[in-house]
């Protein structure tokens, strides 16, 4: 006799607290504590909060003062992306045990569709079960997860599953939801809007003025109606989802469209050599990555928050692409000339997007062949060599020595804002 096919097979997996539990797996004295990773000075942000700190109050993008105000006993831990990704890398490799159809969707989640794994490996939620126990068992971590006949129902089966924080302490989740064809409506109606993706605030707020605070009151509201009220997009965007309908399919290869690395300062910047060498950091940075994705940036982006918080947005256009941080530092220092620095840098960021295959050749102007860039992308390659076997401060720019050493910029690194000084 064959085996039953369930329709309940996109799954919505995610890692419980990942930035924390994977430091507790490296410091398990911490276990049971409250432990924050994140920025911890008065311009760092929350990234993750165990259970513990949940419990008085913290959550992830919560400034990390506000933190500390309601949790004085919380222990701030900086972020190690390295680290994280590294681990992140070993939880895909497990989910691509059961099924070649994963699509991450950030270092800690990913949905799967197991419709064809499970004659190898059984119902949906017997895999999840053994994703579970292999990544309990091979990493120390716990994940819950989420199942039913689409992604948007499965995120949603997701948090039903995860554990919750309490004064007492974490209350355990049921670890696997699942949601069958016949039970979507029901699950909907006992949520509120804001529930649904692409509901924020002020559409909560929209919605609300229309007398519709429940998934149920938006379901049987008058469609034309709504799409007066919203727009025709979301109004039918909503509206198909009230009824728990998503038709996209799980997409395994996902590139990405822009590389980018900001970072925010402890205290404003005034100096201009000191912007500029603060560029080249991240601007170094994404050209190591552009070489690493073998991808090519035609648009470069400058970000630059000032002290009283405004933000500007400079881009720039390449006539060739580029994979360099000398070219990318050069030609967003430029865009700085029309910026009025004098109330101080509180954030830069500096990004690349508009990709071109590597593998598709790079091509330099008759400007970049007179600037040495070509020699100088030689030496960046071989730059790339010598921190891929010796570590990423073993070399690089003059411009980022400080008296503890090079000061390179490291994915990752301060991404969360600045510690305490």
């Amino acid at each position: 006799m064959s085996k039953k096919i369930s329709t309940s097979h996109i799954m919505h997996i995610d890692m419980d607290a990942f930035f924390v539990s994977a430091e507790l797996v490296r410091r398990p004295e911490l276990v049971g504590k409250p432990v924050v990773v994140g920025g911890s000075g008065n311009r760092g942000v929350v990234a993750a909060a165990s259970y513990e700190a949940r419990s008085f109050g913290v959550h992830s993008a919560m400034p990390a003062f506000r933190a500390k105000k309601l949790c004085p006993e919380a222990i701030f831990l900086p972020g190690d992306h390295t680290y994280y990704a590294a681990t992140s890398y070993k939880v895909m490799q497990i989910f691509n045990r059961y099924t070649p159809l994963v699509e991450p969707i950030s270092l800690d989640e990913a949905f799967l569709d197991v419709g064809g794994s499970q004659r190898l490996y059984g119902t949906p939620v017997e895999i999840a079960k053994a994703i579970r126990e292999d990544i309990r068992s091979e990493q120390g971590l716990s994940c819950s997860v989420g199942i039913a006949p689409n992604k948007f129902m499965a995120k949603l089966a997701t948090e039903e599953a995860k554990p919750s924080p309490s004064q007492s302490g974490p209350i355990p989740g049921i670890g696997v939801m699942v949601i069958h064809p016949d039970g979507v409506i029901d699950f909907l109606d006992k949520l509120p809007v804001k529930a649904l993706w692409g509901v924020g605030p002020a559409t909560v707020k929209r919605l609300a003025q229309l007398g519709i605070t429940a998934v149920s009151e938006l379901r049987t509201f008058p469609l034309i109606a709504l799409k007066d009220a919203l727009g025709k997009v979301q109004g039918a965007h909503l509206h198909r989802l009230s009824f728990g309908i998503d038709e996209r399919n799980v997409e395994p290869t996902h590139e990405a469209k822009s590389i980018s690395n900001e970072e925010t300062f402890a205290s404003d910047l005034f100096d201009l050599p000191r912007v500029h060498s603060e560029i080249f950091r991240l601007s170094d940075s994404v050209g190591k990555r552009l070489r690493g994705s073998e991808n090519l940036a035609r648009t470069l982006t400058l970000k630059v928050r000032l002290s009283d918080f405004s933000t500007l947005v400079r881009s720039v256009t390449l006539p060739n692409p580029t994979d360099s941080g000398k070219v990318i530092a050069r030609e967003t220092i430029a865009l700085l000339e029309t910026i009025d620095l004098s109330t101080g840098v509180r954030l830069l960021g500096v990004g690349a997007s508009n990709f071109s295959q590597a593998k598709n050749g790079l091509q330099l102007s008759f400007d970049e062949i007179e600037s040495n860039d070509r020699e100088w992308r030689e030496t960046e390659d071989a730059i790339d060599i010598i921190r891929s076997k010796y570590g990423p401060d073993s070399i690089g720019l003059v411009s980022t020595l400080t008296e503890k050493g090079l000061n390179s910029k490291k994915r990752g690194i301060q991404q969360w804002g600045p510690e305490s000084s």
